[in-house]
């Protein structure tokens, strides 16, 4: 994460962080992989790829959005302009923090190479990979229709259409998801159940601290948006009050 808080630097935007974020589990991935001293699992070559299938999508997607757009307002409540030692202090809440939990959350990742491969419980290994599959969809398809959305000259205020009509974070829903499931078959794989606190972690994550929470705190005065939220669930798909 240092050097992609230098990239901020010389880009002057610390959002940079947010492209770094699937990118830096997919390095945990395979250095975990590299770094294990023995032939990896089935189950660690499956969640080395879908990491990075995660990971990859998700920087992309985020590059895109973002590379004509100023810095997100998110990481400017974070690090304020004035804010004495301004780098030093972005690199500590924003870089160190999240090298901190991407170490934390990808914990199952890490296990699997570092355990002892069983791969006797296949059942499980095939409902982990529904469940990613279920939640990288449910992602990617909420960031395209919010992509869509807002491509359009004339809109409605209020994206209430698709997935978006059942749950107002269909892409946080689906990325917490999908950890769910990469968590599923590290446990298939022999890893020990305490892994769980990454999920957990990031599960916790989104929905009390810095996902869900930062986006409905902006719009807490938006009339139009609080007439959506009356009706939609506010993570887990559910179907809209009438």
């Amino acid at each position: 994460m240092t050097a992609w808080h230098v990239v901020s630097r010389i880009q002057k935007r610390n959002d940079v962080a947010d492209i770094a974020w699937g990118l830096g589990f997919v390095l945990v991935a395979w250095l975990s992989m590299a770094l294990a001293g023995h032939a990896p699992s089935f189950e660690g070559w499956l969640v080395a790829v879908l990491v990075t299938v995660w990971g990859a999508r998700l920087a992309v997607h985020i590059y895109l959005r973002n590379r004509k757009k100023s810095e997100d307002k998110r990481y400017k409540e974070i690090v304020p302009e004035g804010t004495a030692f301004r780098g030093l202090v972005a690199y500590a809440k924003v870089f160190l923090l999240q090298g901190i939990l991407i170490w934390i959350i990808s914990m199952p990742v890490q296990a699997v190479f570092f355990s002892q491969p069983s791969s006797v419980w296949s059942g499980l290994v095939a409902m982990g990979v529904v469940v990613w599959v279920f939640g990288i969809v449910f992602e990617a398809i909420g960031d395209y229709q919010l992509s869509r959305f807002l491509q359009q000259k004339k809109r409605p205020e209020v994206l209430s259409t698709g997935l978006w009509r059942y749950t107002r974070h269909p892409n946080y829903f689906g990325e917490v998801t999908l950890w769910w499931g990469v968590w599923l078959i590290a446990v298939a794989s022999g890893v020990r159940p305490w892994t769980v606190v990454g999920p957990l972690t990031i599960t916790g994550l989104i929905l009390f601290v810095s996902g869900v929470p930062m986006l409905e705190r902006r719009y807490k005065d938006d009339a139009n948006y609080q007439r959506y939220a009356e009706k939609t669930s506010k993570f887990l798909p559910l179907p809209p009050k009438s």
